[in-house]
């Protein structure tokens, strides 16, 4: 009988240390619930803060100019309406979403005017892409996600958010934004998360953070849940799934020499790596272990990944649903494809730049490196201000 015991002892206590290193251990890794944060790489004499930006969820720079792109709404807007995490109250949302330019040469802020954008409700941004036509250095395509409010008398509670994806064109250093379609396909873009456009300004990936507008899992069950998907559309051919069975995908980026696509998962603290078909379909190719919670992802000139992350995803989930003055410790991976020759060693190579518990930068869902002008621009969803630092 001691001898039976024993057995099922030892079979209990190696099955749940197998559940603990592929299941929990990972999601307690993720979530940051043992972790501590460790303030180091960025140095408060070297950074500045813009105030006249705010709740900026996505930034991307036009690197060849300097200029840097934010699709920026109000903190208590994001609050209200921000259908990534479930809050879906249309009423109380922002009238004045915008999306602006940050010149650092001069410090010049300008709010981009929106020429013909006919539409009977005020844009909601989120993710967004500046994309340099391939026929014009000159010219640039904007995609900008926008979650509008579904048609009248349809509850968003219930119908969830009438998300759409916008194309614009403009001209560096132009003050406003021309409109050239509004992409709608509600069983493709479904909860539209981060949009990645081509040169031609017809097509653009983007990723869907859910699968369906309204979700009755559980959020922590639902963010662990490989329901996530990567859309495909273009102007004259239609919307398509491209990938799906994803952990909550969340930023994507492309690279500019050839056909690979990054896409963040958020809870799952990873980055996969696409390359591009004929059929514009995406091959998976490899996995980049982070380890911690994922947003955004940007490309320097330079070629390196750049990733926003969350070190402790309690103090996010606090500032997003509860209190924009909430702090959130932040942190900054670099990626870069890895040189050494050994069979055995990873295809990239993964830095810790900076990790901040709030003081410098706060809640930053994106980060995009100037690697001309030394620069690293970081702002968020609902924080308070753009964070520029000298690196």
């Amino acid at each position: 009988m001691a001898g039976f015991v024993a057995t099922v002892s030892c079979v209990v206590f190696a099955s749940l240390a197998i559940l603990y290193q592929i299941y929990l251990g990972p999601v307690l890794e993720v979530l940051g619930l043992l972790r501590t944060v460790q303030t180091f790489g960025l140095d408060a004499a070297t950074c500045k803060k813009i105030p006249e930006l705010q709740a900026c969820e996505k930034i991307v720079l036009h690197q060849p100019s300097g200029l840097l792109y934010l699709a920026c709404s109000t903190p208590e807007s994001r609050l209200v309406w921000t259908p990534a995490m479930g809050q879906l109250n249309a009423k109380e949302r922002s009238n004045g979403d915008y999306v602006a330019t940050y010149d650092p040469t001069t410090s010049t802020i300008t709010h981009l005017q929106l020429e013909n954008f006919i539409s009977d409700q005020p844009i909601s941004v989120h993710g967004m892409d500046v994309v340099t036509s391939a026929s014009n250095a000159n010219e640039l395509f904007v995609y900008l996600i926008n979650h509008r409010a579904p048609p009248a008398g349809q509850d968003p509670k219930k119908v969830g958010a009438d998300s759409v994806i916008e194309v614009f064109k403009t001209t560096v250093f132009a003050d406003r934004l021309v409109h050239m379609e509004t992409v709608r396909d509600p069983a493709m873009i479904i909860s539209p998360n981060d949009v990645s456009g081509q040169a031609d300004g017809k097509g653009f990936y983007f990723t869907n953070d859910h699968s369906s507008k309204i979700t009755h899992t559980p959020a922590i069950l639902s963010a662990f849940s490989a329901t996530t998907s990567i859309g495909y559309c273009h102007l004259d051919h239609g919307c398509k799934i491209v990938a799906s069975g994803l952990l909550s995908s969340n930023g994507i980026v492309k690279a500019s020499s050839n056909d690979t696509i990054f896409v963040s998962s958020n809870m799952g603290g990873t980055i996969s790596v696409f390359e591009r078909q004929r059929n514009d379909s995406l091959l998976s190719t490899d996995v980049i272990h982070i380890g911690q919670a994922l947003d955004n992802l940007s490309l320097d000139s330079r070629g390196q990944l750049w990733v926003a992350a969350f070190p402790k995803v309690r103090h996010m989930v606090e500032h997003l649903a509860k209190n924009p003055y909430h702090i959130a410790p932040v942190a900054a991976f670099r990626i870069s494809a890895n040189t050494r020759t050994s069979s055995y060693a990873e295809n990239y190579y993964v830095e810790k730049v900076f990790e901040d518990d709030g003081t410098i930068v706060s809640a930053s869902t994106s980060i995009s490196h100037d690697s001309e002008q030394g620069l690293l621009y970081m702002h968020g969803i609902a924080a308070q201000h753009l964070t520029v630092c000298r690196v």
